[in-house]
């Protein structure tokens, strides 16, 4: 319950303070006085834009503070000791705001959650949303019952689940072209690779065999000439010098045993320079062995040098990317293993998505007739006796995140006329009236209705286009919400502020600068006096005051 709300330096208020009493609550005053004003200070209350450039002209700031009665469910996020919750709100003259609980700076968004659990507000076109067949989805699955909000949480997050498994199967096979391309170029390089086998140490002597094919001619000659100079095909060279001088050392040395060791070393050189001989020979028949041996190592290592060019510039490189290579192929091989797998996790989601749709659905038709029953029951009440109601169920072409179906509420004004949807056949005045019986509806059978979470409830002129009887009905309406919720409400009619337990006024001074308006709590005399004044007659108009005086005395 809000206790007292205070306003400063807002538009036409500069200051004003409303103590509400429990039950119905009215403010009334001339168009233009400034009602809206206070309308405007409950939307900031509840975390709403500031509207335009809302400082009062002169003034810093503006400020609104609202005093509400404390719940069990809000007192954990309070100090210790607090016996009340105090939510404000600042709007400096540049656009910026603050918001406050308690004395203690908070998120607007924190604002707006908290207000959201403690007021709803009717603005004076906010019975316009009943025409939107969303809300009345909301308000047809709220008369189901508390089951029926868990039916639509397992729905929703079995639909969204569904959706997820859908979006990634559209990728999968969105990607089943591109996958089969990449594929074929995968499987063509590893091919070209493991065909190839190429290994580094391989690499390595290939080039040093190269060079040396390359100068063979060179090699052959050299090793020709070093083998004939060491022992020619004929008589002397080298070895047989070396063997005649070892001889003869030979035989010095018989003379002077400290000469054998260098008579050893020179038989040795003679082994030695034959041996090498023979091996240079051999060498250059190698050569002179494989002709096109050149040509076989030019060709292997133009293969493997094409493939260090395609795949890093080394060996080392290539071998790497043949591994890239495995292992992308072995991940889009099992992609189509993946794409088996989420067709049916799809199809086991679409199956939950349906057994759930149609609980929601079943709840729905049982519903329906039940809720069109009391709504035609509370029009009735509200002088609206000849109305017809029905709650209509159309299947949708395709499922949508509510379920299968979408909600039109269908009303004839008049009887022997036939229905049709709402958002064409009701005016103002009516729609005003189809809200409040539905409301009467949820607050006496205790539906789950979000719009009816807050203990106060504030309608801004929702009595707009009614009067007479109608009016009298609207406000007995009024104040049978107000049994179980406070109940705040910026009207014209006399019929519905006679109802009211505590009745504000507000008046504005024209001759001010700027002009200024004030808010005073009527009692006694001054009540009667204002609904004179509602009623369009002078103070001093004698059946208008006894007109006031019987309304007062039927409340």
């Amino acid at each position: 319950m809000l206790l007292e709300l205070r306003v400063e330096n807002l538009l036409l208020i500069e200051r004003a303070e409303l103590r509400l009493a429990p039950g119905l609550n009215v403010l009334t005053g001339e168009t233009g006085a400034g009602k809206t004003v206070l309308a405007h200070a409950l939307d900031l209350l509840l975390g709403g834009r500031a509207r335009g450039t809302p400082v009062r002209p002169g003034a810093a700031e503006a400020y609104v503070e609202g005093a509400f009665e404390l719940t069990a469910a809000l007192h954990e996020r309070l100090a210790a000791d607090s016996d009340e919750l105090v939510l404000a709100r600042r709007v400096g003259a540049d656009g910026r705001t603050r918001a406050y609980l308690n004395g203690r700076s908070i998120a607007v968004g924190e604002l707006r959650e908290l207000a959201g659990g403690l007021l709803t507000f009717y603005g004076q076109h906010e019975h316009r949303r009943l025409t939107l067949s969303s809300a009345q989805l909301d308000i047809l699955d709220g008369f189901c019952g508390p089951e029926q909000g868990a039916r639509r949480q397992a729905f929703g997050a079995a639909y969204a689940e569904q959706r997820a498994w859908g979006a990634r199967l559209d990728d999968l096979r969105h990607a089943a072209g591109s996958r089969e391309r990449e594929l074929d170029l995968l499987r063509f390089e590893l091919a070209e690779i493991e065909a190839a086998a190429p290994d580094v140490a391989e690499a390595a002597g290939l080039r040093a065999e190269r060079e040396r094919l390359r100068g063979a001619e060179g090699l052959r000659a050299g090793a020709a000439a070093a083998a004939e100079a060491l022992a020619p095909d004929g008589e002397g060279g080298a070895c047989a010098l070396l063997a005649a001088a070892a001889e003869v050392l030979g035989t010095a040395a018989g003379a002077d045993p400290g000469l054998e060791a260098l008579a050893e070393r020179l038989r040795g050189l003679v082994f030695e320079s034959e041996d090498l001989a023979g091996e240079l020979r051999a060498y250059q028949e190698e050569l002179e062995a494989a002709p096109g041996r050149l040509e076989e190592v030019e060709e292997r290592l133009a293969l493997l040098e094409r493939l260090e060019r395609k795949h890093g510039g080394t060996i080392e490189a290539v071998l790497t990317h043949a591994e890239r290579c495995r292992g992308r192929r072995d991940e889009l091989e099992g992609a189509e293993t993946s794409l088996e797998e989420v067709s049916a996790e799809l199809e086991r989601a679409e199956r939950r998505v349906g057994e759930q749709a149609r609980a929601l659905t079943a709840a729905r038709a049982q519903a329906a007739p039940r809720l069109a029953a009391a709504v035609r029951t509370r029009l009735g009440e509200l002088a609206m006796e000849g109305a017809s109601f029905e709650v209509a169920l159309e299947r949708r072409a395709q499922r949508g995140r509510s379920g299968d179906e979408d909600v039109e509420f269908m009303i004839a004004t008049n009887a022997g006329v036939p229905a049709g949807p709402l958002r064409e056949i009701a005016s103002g005045g009516e729609l005003s009236r189809v809200m409040l019986a539905l409301m009467g509806v949820a607050a006496e059978t205790g539906a789950e209705r979000g719009d009816l979470a807050g203990p106060l409830l504030v309608f801004d002129e929702v009595d707009a286009g009614i009067g007479g009887h109608t009016a009298r009905a609207v406000g007995e309406r009024l104040r049978a919400l107000s049994a179980g919720h406070q109940v705040l409400c910026i009207t014209h009619l006399p019929q519905v502020a006679s109802l009211a337990e505590r009745h504000f006024t507000i008046v504005k001074d024209a001759a001010a600068r700027p002009a200024r308006a004030q808010v005073d709590t009527l009692a006694g005399s001054e009540v009667e006096a204002e609904l004179v004044r509602m009623l369009g007659a002078q103070a001093g108009d004698v059946a208008a005051r006894r007109h006031a005086r019987e309304l007062l005395r039927a409340a």
